[in-house]
């Protein structure tokens, strides 16, 4: 069979349309793939930034905490030296009557605060470090606080010792 040039330019142009429909094709499955890709790295950016954020917010607990913790072991340090300022009050009470008060308020902005253990007050463990008892009741309630106790903020940071009478 003989081609004319009218044949051989058709051939030519049903190659080329071939070639574009591949052509085009192809550009569709890499658009698709890029587009695929494209989301799976959105993804691992979103993953990633949200684990950033938890370890930051972890630092950040970590870091309360340990201030926390070191207030807490300072003021606790401390408590011996409360102890024998308070003895001094009560002994020389008019002459160290303006260090009291100085002395609360500075207690009450640390968030430091006594706990109760008043003659007849009930005896409660959690509480009160009982060294002593007397009687035979079965209620116990405090007969004398030998030794304050502390709160830091809603912490028992030290107990009350407490000699305890049973009612």
């Amino acid at each position: 069979m003989k081609k004319t040039l009218k044949d051989d330019k058709k051939e030519t142009l049903g190659e080329a349309a071939n070639a574009m429909g591949n052509n085009v094709g192809e550009k569709v499955e890499s658009h698709d793939a890029m587009v695929e890709k494209m989301n799976a790295l959105v993804g691992d950016l979103q993953r990633t930034r949200a684990d950033f954020e938890n370890y930051r917010k972890q630092v950040e607990v970590q870091k309360a905490g340990a201030v926390k913790s070191a207030q807490l072991a300072t003021v606790y340090k401390l408590l011996p030296l409360l102890d024998d300022i308070d003895r001094a009050i009560v002994t020389y009470n008019a002459e160290l009557a303006p260090v009291a008060k100085t002395l609360g308020k500075t207690m009450k902005e640390l968030g430091l605060s006594r706990i109760e253990a008043g003659v007849d007050t009930e005896f409660n463990p959690d509480l009160h470090d009982a060294v002593m008892a007397e009687g035979d009741g079965e209620n116990e309630v405090i007969a004398e606080e030998l030794r304050p106790g502390y709160y830091y903020g809603t912490e028992v940071l030290r107990p009350a010792m407490v000699k305890v009478k049973k009612i």
